[in-house]
């Protein structure tokens, strides 16, 4: 199944929102309900393919046949830039200036080296696309002209498991769901369940460097890869001959979170776990967001470390977006006291009891009072809702955008606070005053991921509203410490931040590698690297 063109998911999971959330934004934010709905997919105008018979022929052979390579207008719509809140409304508005002249599908790697090849031949640039579900510009090339989207759902297989060193190498092209399912006809997991579990893809979350929702127990993907295969156009890197080397820098982890700028990541191999036998969620409540950050704080230092550890800030925990599916709902305002925590156990019977008793008393003891399982329960089954919500929020007439950092435990308030600041004053100026929530969506020994959602009006010109709103965000979090991102990538978005993040010798070296390792520029262009 295709994700929805103009929006998340699978459109039988959309559902209007309560009425109380209605008068809420209405009430609160000023929201005005949406006088009509996106555009039809097929009232689109989309320019013609630009494509040179010789390049379509060349790249049909590369890919085994004209079915692999499609340039009608469709498909071409729904391989047009990503998943965030601007993209959503510019294609909602039939905007698809930058449009892919093709979408081409490879088999496999000496597929996507003959793609690149040809590309090369033709001064066509690509832009790799697994689930299409970047948040952060990473499907928008800057440069204009002709390129191909490269779709790699063709790439869907396990290729191999070693049940003894517990590893496993999977294809690019295969979604989370569907890695997890092969995963576990051999008894293992891979652990990895970000929000866009559903629909992202084994290379997208190697290429952005990816974090999911149970991190703490199973790490970041980065973490759990071994070994990768990438294509470029100089050739072929094949990296990860040991689990740890001494063998010089690490090459995975510099084509970790490159983000298809140094080439297409045609095969990981990663680390797996036993599925676990028992799982166990918990909800706890806390006076104050200070209080329960200094409760996550001491698990994640002095354990037992939960798989899952989350906590939502004072804002987001009475609007209830703890629990997106429950939102608005009367279990919610119930618990809208203080702060909401989650605290997840996955493994064996005997280390989900222990953990679970151990963290328990350890949360006690930092003040946080006990919900019982019911609030974990319900969180575990909405985890994935959020963007189904978004969807909803944007139909209402409402505008809602994420953003997310990270930083050391010491300046978790700052960050916080300065991020928080930007956000609301910046949107007010504009005439559009936000609700601002947060949460602690990853923890680390060190510090943790701050992950903001803003709701506001949309105002006469939403997009414009947000560049500003998160230009000031941008800076707030380099002003405050904090990295640009933590789990979403680069993209174009943060392009300009990272670059100053990184220093101006470190994007350079980075420029080197790129140069070597794709001479034209014509692997994303603009994403991750500003263009030479």
């Amino acid at each position: 199944m295709d994700m929805l063109w103009s929006g998340w998911g699978d459109p039988a999971k959309a559902a209007p929102l309560p009425e109380t959330v209605i008068g809420l934004l209405r009430d609160l934010l000023g929201v005005k309900p949406r006088t009509a709905g996106p555009v039809a997919l097929e009232d689109i105008s989309v320019p013609q393919p630009g494509l040179e018979p010789a390049a379509r022929q060349a790249l049909a052979a590369a890919v085994g046949g004209e079915e692999h390579v499609r340039t009608d207008a469709e498909t071409r719509i729904r391989h047009t830039r990503g998943k965030s809140t601007p993209d959503l409304l510019r294609i909602r508005d039939g905007e698809v200036d930058d449009v892919p002249a093709a979408v081409v599908l490879p088999a496999g790697h000496d597929d996507v080296l003959a793609v690149l090849r040809t590309c090369a031949e033709h001064n066509l640039a690509v832009v790799p696309f697994g689930g299409g579900t970047s948040v952060v510009g990473g499907l928008a090339p800057s440069r204009r002209g002709a390129f191909v989207a490269l779709d790699l759902r063709r790439m869907d297989a396990l290729l191999a498991v070693d049940p003894v060193s517990r590893t496993a190498t999977l294809q690019p092209g295969l979604r989370g769901p569907r890695a997890e399912a092969l995963l576990a006809e051999h008894g293992f997991t891979l652990g990895h369940f970000p929000q866009s579990f559903e629909w992202a893809s084994i290379g997208g979350f190697a290429a952005a460097r990816s974090s999911g929702q149970a991190s703490a127990g199973y790490g970041r993907f980065d973490e759990m890869v071994l070994g990768l295969t990438v294509a470029t156009p100089e050739g072929t890197i094949d990296t990860g001959r040991a689990p740890r080397s001494a063998a010089g820098p690490d090459l995975r982890q510099l084509l970790l979170g490159s983000e298809g700028a140094f080439g297409v990541i045609t095969s990981v191999t990663v680390r797996i776990r036993p599925v676990p036998r028992a799982r166990v969620y918990e909800g706890w409540r806390f006076a104050s967001f200070e209080e329960g950050a200094a409760a996550l704080r001491r698990l994640a230092q002095d354990g037992p470390r939960p798989t899952v550890l989350r906590l939502s800030d004072e804002t987001e925990t009475l609007i209830g977006l703890a629990q997106p599916d429950a939102i608005g709902g009367s279990d919610a305002a119930q618990q809208s006291a203080g702060c909401m925590a989650i605290a997840g156990y996955e493994g064996t019977d005997e280390d989900v009891a222990y953990r679970s008793e151990h963290g328990a008393a350890v949360l006690r003891d930092c003040g946080g009072t006990p919900l019982g399982e019911e609030p974990g329960a319900r969180w575990a089954h909405g985890r994935y809702s959020a963007p189904y919500l978004r969807d909803s929020l944007l139909d209402a007439g409402a505008f809602v955008e994420t953003l997310e950092t990270a930083t050391f435990w010491s300046r978790v308030p700052e960050l916080y606070a300065s991020v928080r600041d930007a956000l609301t004053t910046t949107l007010t100026e504009a005439g559009t005053p936000p609700l601002v929530m947060c949460h602690i969506s990853h923890v680390y020994e060190n510090g943790a991921s701050l992950y903001f959602t803003v709701v506001s009006a949309q105002g006469e010109d939403a997009v414009a509203h947000w560049e500003k709103a998160k230009h000031a965000a941008n800076e707030a979090i380099l002003g405050a410490g904090g990295t640009i991102s933590h789990h979403h990538g680069v993209g174009t978005d943060h392009r300009d931040w990272y670059v100053r993040e990184a220093g101006p010798l470190g994007i350079e070296a980075l420029r080197a590698v790129k140069r070597r390792l794709d001479p034209a520029g014509l692997l994303n262009p603009g994403v991750l690297l500003p263009l030479d």
